[in-house]
């Protein structure tokens, strides 16, 4: 049976070092550009044509705006919108990162920590600077919240601070987490079915169980492909919702 971590290692395609950093073009870029590609090819064509009867490609368009649209309105509130290209990018680049690595010889690049890591470093690095830009020193307050006893804010606030802190980490691990054991569980029930195959005509009978419930499990990680993007982006509203405004 070939080895089910084989599929997370990151080869280099064309390799190239500046400075003594690696910036080599790998398996896991080329699927980062397939990703950018892919999504604006798709979104370009589905907005070009706005026609009074759309077209399926102009639905699935409008389908991804209202649906990212419709969760900004409603974690942020009506000043939330003018965050809905970035909240809209980091969606979609989760979840074609998902969805593409599927596909077979593909490469699921949210299945690395770095990957996850970066973005989620991006999300609250953004948070910050935002906040601190809109609100100034009254940021702080925010691990401290107002009607807190004197008495007890010498432990609310290390809670607070560690809590707030925690959440890239949180967001990164949620997602890498997911689609690693997803991807694991799948190349090793295949590889379940290719070993029983090798046993003659009983194994080939008994290895139709597991390639069927294979199948069933590439609808359920396509699936938690979804929703882990919606989560990713969710999470992303909520951590957002601190620079409108900064105790709800």
């Amino acid at each position: 049976m070939a080895d089910p971590l084989h599929q997370f290692v990151i080869t280099p395609w064309i390799e190239l070092e500046v400075g003594g950093v690696d910036l080599s073009y790998t398996n896991s870029s080329f699927w980062m550009t397939v990703t950018v590609l892919s999504s604006l090819f798709i979104f370009s064509a589905a907005s070009n044509n706005k026609n009074i009867v759309p077209t399926r490609l102009q639905i699935f368009g409008e389908m991804f705006y209202h649906f990212v649209a419709n969760m900004i309105r409603s974690n942020l509130g009506p000043k939330g919108q003018e965050f809905f290209s970035f909240v809209f990018t980091v969606f979609i680049v989760v979840l074609m990162g998902n969805l593409l690595g599927l596909l077979p010889f593909a490469f699921t690049y949210t299945s690395h920590v770095a990957v996850t890591g970066a973005l989620a470093l991006m999300v609250f690095s953004i948070v910050i600077a935002l906040a601190l830009l809109r609100h100034g020193l009254k940021f702080f307050t925010l691990f401290c919240p107002p009607g807190t006893p004197w008495w007890i804010t010498p432990l609310i606030i290390p809670i607070e601070i560690i809590s707030f802190i925690s959440r890239p980490v949180t967001l990164a691990l949620r997602l890498f987490i997911n689609m690693m054991v997803g991807h694991l569980m799948l190349k090793v029930i295949a590889g379940f079915s290719i070993m029983m195959v090798g046993a003659g005509f009983g194994g080939f009978i008994g290895s139709l169980f597991p390639m069927a419930f294979n199948v069933l499990m590439i609808g359920f990680e396509a699936f938690i492909a979804l929703i882990q993007a919606y989560v990713f982006a969710l999470l992303t509203c909520i951590y957002l919702k601190d620079t409108i405004e900064l105790h709800h």
